[in-house]
């Protein structure tokens, strides 16, 4: 089994851009290339974990989220990495379309996503991080039984903790994150 880092997209991986599927307007975070090499480098396997409420809501389809998907691993190869997995969750329980309008398992803080990934990719999960800029983030990563790391960024609004909401540690940016990781 492997050990990986679990990025959440939106305001981690990438600027936040709400309910964006639109390519052209997707930028990588500051020093995210270069903190995704480290982790690379130090034999953590890279999987992006998102939900994606768009497609529940119906601002953009299913369908749109491949192209997302080629624009993110297209800006990482250009960078020299590559990613092991992208996951995302398209529903939301109050969503207007309804084939996705469910309480499914796989939207976090649910840790669904993360469970579906470590049985595909063959992934310990108790060697494995979560790094997200939510604490949504870190209760997945807490619930799947991975350690966390929460990017301090301005980006969560529900400072509610407990037990699963509490990171083992806060970073204020990627490149801090993966030293984190790494060191620990």
């Amino acid at each position: 089994m492997r050990k990986a880092v679990f990025i959440d997209k939106d305001g981690t991986l990438i600027t936040n851009v709400p309910y964006n599927a639109d390519p052209a307007l997707i930028r990588l975070e500051p020093g995210a290339a270069e903190a995704l090499r480290m982790l690379h480098a130090h034999g953590y396997a890279l999987v992006v974990i998102s939900n994606q409420a768009g497609i529940a809501y119906g601002y953009f389809e299913d369908k749109d989220m491949q192209g997302v998907i080629e624009r993110i691993t297209g800006l990482l190869r250009w960078n020299d990495i590559r990613l092991d997995g992208f996951f995302y969750c398209p529903h939301h329980p109050n969503g207007s379309v309804k084939q996705y309008a469910i309480d499914c398992s796989c939207r976090k803080p649910k840790p669904g996503m993360l469970l579906k990934a470590a049985g595909m990719l063959n992934i310990d999960l108790e060697q494995s991080w979560m790094v997200g800029d939510i604490l949504h983030d870190v209760e997945a990563g807490n619930r799947a039984g991975c350690r966390t790391v929460l990017l301090d960024n301005g980006n969560e609004t529900e400072w509610h903790i407990n037990r699963y909401r509490r990171p083992l540690y806060i970073a204020y940016g990627l490149v801090e994150a993966a030293q984190l990781i790494i060191k620990n």
